[in-house]
C-alpha cells in the first residue's frame, strides 16, 4: 500500500521545508504534492529536464554510477532532487527556505523518507 501522501506531508513538515513533490521523469508531471510557496507543476517540469540532462551525461561518460541526490542552491532556497532508488523513473523534489533549514539534516531526512516511501 502506498504511503505517498504521508511521505510528502513528512517532507513538507521538515525544518525549513516549503513544499515537496514526487515527479515522473518521463512526463515531468507531479504524482503528488505537499506544502506551498513554489509552483510545483512548473518546478517539476523544469527540474525533470535537469535530471534527464544529468542522466544523459552519466551515460555519455560511461560512468558506472547513479545519482544519489542533486542540490540546487539559490540565494534564498535549497532545492533537493532525489531520484527514487526502487523506482528509477521517479524523483522526490523538496524546496527549503535557506534561512530556516539545516542542509545536512535536510538531505539526511529526505534520504530517510525516500527509503521508506512505497509507491
Amino acid at each position: 500500500m502506498s504511503n505517498l501522501t504521508a511521505s510528502l506531508d513528512a517532507l513538507a513538515a521538515l525544518d525549513g521545508a516549503m513544499c515537496a513533490a514526487l515527479v515522473d521523469v518521463d512526463s515531468g508531471m507531479t504524482l503528488g504534492t505537499a506544502g506551498s510557496g513554489v509552483d510545483l507543476e512548473v518546478a517539476a517540469a523544469g527540474n525533470t529536464e535537469v535530471v534527464r540532462a544529468k542522466l544523459r551525461t552519466i551515460r555519455a561518460l560511461n560512468l558506472d554510477d547513479e545519482i544519489e541526490d542533486m542540490l540546487i542552491t539559490l540565494g534564498k532556497q535549497y532545492h533537493i532532487i532525489r531520484p527514487m532508488r526502487r523506482a528509477t523513473d521517479l524523483f522526490l523534489y523538496v524546496v527549503f527556505d535557506r534561512n530556516r533549514a539545516n542542509l545536512a539534516m535536510a538531505r539526511r531526512k529526505v534520504f530517510e523518507i525516500e527509503a521508506k516511501l512505497e509507491i
